[in-house]
C-alpha cells in the first residue's frame, strides 16, 4: 500500500523479538510502506552449545544479515530504553516471541500501545511455548492472534486472529515457520489498521487450557507409561528442541538416544509386560507403552547423525526385552 500526500505518514514502529516466529514478520515489515522500523530489540546474546559460544538470537542473526542494527536489551523495562522509545517517537511497539515481560510503564508508552504476535488462537495456550503445546496435545487447528497487551500473561483484548491447519507430521519448526508466514502476510494491515484506523480489539473470554510453561531439557525424556499416540506427539512437538529421548542400556552404561520420527502401534498391554520393554524385531525398534507401540523409525545416537532404526541396529545390536529407561 504506497503512501500518497493524501494519506497518514507511515507507523513508527519498534520491533521487539527472540524467536524465529517474528523472522517473517521482519521482512514483510521491512518491505510495507505502511510502517517505518525505527528500532529493532533482541534478548541479550547467549552462550550455546558446548562450546558455549555466545550467539544473537535467531531473530537478531537474522535481522543483521539482512543489514539492520539489533540492540540486545537486558531489560526492556529499564529508564533508559524508555527514554530511547520516546526519542523515537514509536507509535507502536510490536511483540513477537521476545522473552521479556514487559511492565505497565512501557506498555502504555507508544500512542497506540503494543502489539503482541501470539502463535496460538488465544485464550488456548497462554504462555512461553504455544506451538509445542498444540502438537503435544494433538490438536488438529492452531493459528496466530493479533493482542493489545497489558500486564497479564497473553491476556489482553485481540484486534485479529488467523486459524491454520497442523499437518499430521508436522513438528514445531515447521509449523512455526508456517506460522510466521501466515502471521507475516497480515501484521503491516492490521498495525496500519490500529494505529491509523482505530481498529476495535475485543475482551477475551475465561482461559480455555493451562498456561504453558517454558520447555526444559528434562521435558523431552520419554515417559514409556504413556500411550504410544502421545509419546508421537511428544517427538514431533520437541523438534528441534529439546528433542525426545531415552536411554539404551549398553555394556558400558546407558546409552542416550534421541527419537526424531515414530509412529504408533495398538496393542493393550498385558498383565506382565512393562512399558519400555523392547521388542524382538533385528531391523525395527518396537517399544512397549502404556497403551500401544512405539515404533521408533528414525534416531540420533549420543555423539552421532541421525539414521533409521535399521541402520542403527546393524552397528548396534541390541537385546529384546531390555527395558529403555
Amino acid at each position: 500500500m504506497p503512501s500518497s500526500p493524501c494519506q497518514p505518514t507511515p507507523v513508527r514502529v519498534y520491533f521487539l523479538g527472540s524467536g524465529c516466529l517474528g523472522v517473517p514478520i521482519l521482512d514483510a515489515l521491512g518491505a510495507d510502506s505502511r510502517v517505518k522500523l525505527v528500532g529493532i530489540g533482541s534478548q541479550e546474546d547467549k552462550e550455546v552449545g558446548r562450546k558455549k559460544q555466545v550467539t544473537p538470537t535467531a531473530f537478531a542473526q537474522h535481522a543483521l544479515k539482512q543489514g539492520y542494527d539489533v540492540e540486545r536489551i537486558h531489560s526492556v523495562n529499564t529508564p533508559e530504553f524508555l527514554e530511547r522509545l520516546r526519542s523515537r517517537q514509536v507509535e507502536l511497539v510490536l511483540v513477537v516471541a521476545f522473552g521479556q515481560l514487559l511492565k505497565r510503564e512501557l506498555l502504555e508508552l507508544p500512542s497506540n500501545g503494543c502489539l503482541n504476535v501470539h502463535a496460538s488462537l488465544l485464550p488456548k495456550y497462554r504462555g512461553a511455548c504455544p506451538i509445542n503445546a498444540a502438537i503435544l496435545n494433538g490438536d488438529a487447528v492452531t493459528g496466530v492472534t493479533f493482542m493489545r497487551m497489558d500486564v497479564g500473561l497473553d491476556t489482553g483484548p485481540v484486534y485479529r486472529t488467523q486459524s491454520l491447519e497442523i499437518l499430521p507430521d508436522e513438528t514445531t519448526g515447521q509449523l512455526e515457520k508456517r506460522l510466521g508466514a501466515l502471521a507475516a502476510q497480515h501484521a503491516a494491515e492490521v498495525i496500519w489498521q490500529v494505529a491509523r484506523e482505530n481498529l476495535p480489539c475485543q475482551p477475551q473470554g475465561p482461559a480455555t487450557t493451562p498456561n504453558v510453561r517454558k520447555i526444559t531439557k528434562n521435558d523431552g525424556q520419554i515417559p514409556w507409561n504413556l500411550d504410544a499416540r502421545r509419546i508421537v506427539n511428544m517427538v514431533r512437538a520437541y523438534q528441534p528442541w529439546p528433542k525426545a529421548f531415552t536411554f539404551i542400556p549398553a555394556p558400558n552404561g546407558r546409552r542416550r538416544v534421541q527419537v526424531t520420527q515414530a509412529a504408533a502401534e495398538p496393542h493393550r498391554l498385558g498383565k506382565e509386560e512393562i512399558p519400555g520393554t523392547l521388542l524382538p524385531d533385528r531391523k525395527m525398534l518396537r517399544v512397549l507403552c502404556g497403551d500401544g507401540i512405539l515404533r521408533i523409525e528414525k534416531l540420533t545416537p549420543e555423539g552421532r547423525t541421525e539414521m533409521s532404526a535399521e541402520e542403527f541396529l546393524r552397528g548396534n545390536p541390541v537385546d529384546a526385552k531390555i527395558v529403555l529407561g
